[in-house]
């Protein structure tokens, strides 16, 4: 699992690529936790475009996200998820939560 990070004008992207499952969900979520805390961004967008798998740890990691980045007095939002990841994702009803934007 990778995590890259873009960050332009308050708005930060981060790309998650591999598989999101429980065995690396922690680490994913301090690693978000951290590029927030340092950049203070106003938007995140969760890029799970490069992801082969998730599971419902993923589900997890968006939710943590969101309440992070409404702790700190933004929002987030999920794009480019597609296949396998986004049956997930609709199954949970997470869009309710937070927007999905798929392919």
């Amino acid at each position: 699992m990778k995590v890259f990070c873009e960050k332009k004008n308050g708005r930060m992207r981060i790309l998650l690529s591999g598989e999101l499952d429980h065995n690396v969900a922690r680490g994913v979520m301090s690693s978000i936790d951290a590029l927030i805390d340092e950049n203070l961004p106003r938007e995140c967008i969760l890029d799970m475009g490069g992801l082969s798998f998730m599971d419902s740890s993923g589900i997890a990691v968006i939710l943590r996200t969101n309440k992070h980045m409404t702790d700190v007095g933004g929002r987030t939002w999920v794009e480019n998820c597609e296949g396998q990841a986004l049956r997930v994702l609709d199954a949970a009803g997470i869009d309710r939560v937070v927007k999905v934007y798929s392919k």
